[in-house]
């Protein structure tokens, strides 16, 4: 047995682990997604593709579909750009940026259900958007945020960026922090201003990175939205806060209809992947 075949008989066990526990889920949800199951205390019935009939006929889905457009058309673009700038504005080591760091990561140490309780108080009829609203003589603005079905879906998304700017600045000013200084000092001696050097210097040096954290932050926006919904909105008023990943939540566990949760969460997967490759091109066509 040669070397080269002794070290491949090695990756068996990380293989079979991922064949078991990340393809085998995989194929499952392929599977559910043909079967009338209500869960694993009854028996599951084959129906072939009625379950992707009645999840497309179904305006419940529909509205799931438009609300995980929204959420991350909205979020992605106004969190990447403004955490690099945030970490640009780290990386330059104003005064108290340790402090600034602490700040900035400190909501996405937050766990969900304390971020929900918090947000639950701050955004109640009473609370604290409300309170500073009738403070400043705009009585006219308040407004249940969370019950009103034109704001409920906004109140989620100005979570989201609460939770993920400065997280997600902290990573890049650690990413700019490994940029030869030599090229910013280089930048600045030309005359380029602040504005100039971050997006025309630092940008394309770190572009990949941003390629990384903006795709990686679109799989979280759109595939764990269910818990912060679960804890606030639970998909209302109405569906006007139902996102796919509550909805595969919802039916899988609060209606008991597995076939149809897992025809959501092909379509959530699919999605995904979709979303992952237009990301790639748009910004490799931007950084050209």
């Amino acid at each position: 047995m040669t070397r080269s075949t002794r070290v491949l008989w090695l990756t068996v066990p990380s293989l079979a682990w991922f064949a078991v526990f990340s393809i085998g889920p995989l194929a499952a949800m392929f599977v559910i997604a043909t079967l009338r199951w209500k869960g694993l205390l009854y028996e599951p019935t084959y129906i072939g593709l009625e379950n992707v009939t009645k999840v497309f006929a179904d305006p419940t889905f529909h509205a799931a579909v438009r609300n995980s457009l929204i959420q991350v058309a909205v979020a992605i673009p106004v969190m990447i750009p403004l955490a690099f700038m945030l970490g640009y504005h780290l990386n330059t080591k104003p005064r108290g940026y340790r402090i600034l760091s602490v700040l900035y990561f400190s909501p996405g140490l937050i766990s969900i259900s304390m971020t929900g309780m918090i947000f639950y108080g701050v955004l109640s009829p009473n609370g604290g958007v409300n309170g500073l609203l009738r403070g400043l003589g705009l009585d006219s603005l308040a407004t249940a945020w969370l019950a009103d079905p034109a704001t409920a879906l906004p109140s989620l998304i100005a979570i989201d960026l609460w939770r993920g700017v400065g997280w997600t600045a902290v990573l890049f000013a650690a990413r700019l922090a490994s940029m030869p200084g030599e090229v910013i000092e280089a930048a600045q001696i030309d005359g380029a201003g602040r504005f100039r050097t971050m997006w025309q210097v630092a940008y394309p040096m770190v572009k990949d990175y941003v390629r990384t954290l903006t795709m990686l932050q679109f799989l979280w926006t759109l595939f764990t939205s269910a818990a912060l919904i679960l804890l606030l909105t639970q998909g209302g008023p109405g569906t006007s806060s139902t996102t796919l990943s509550y909805l595969v939540y919802a039916k899988a566990f609060s209606m008991r209809d597995l076939g149809y949760s897992q025809v959501v969460g092909v379509v959530l997967l699919l999605l995904g992947i979709g979303g992952m490759a237009l990301i790639r091109a748009l910004l490799r066509e931007r950084t050209r």
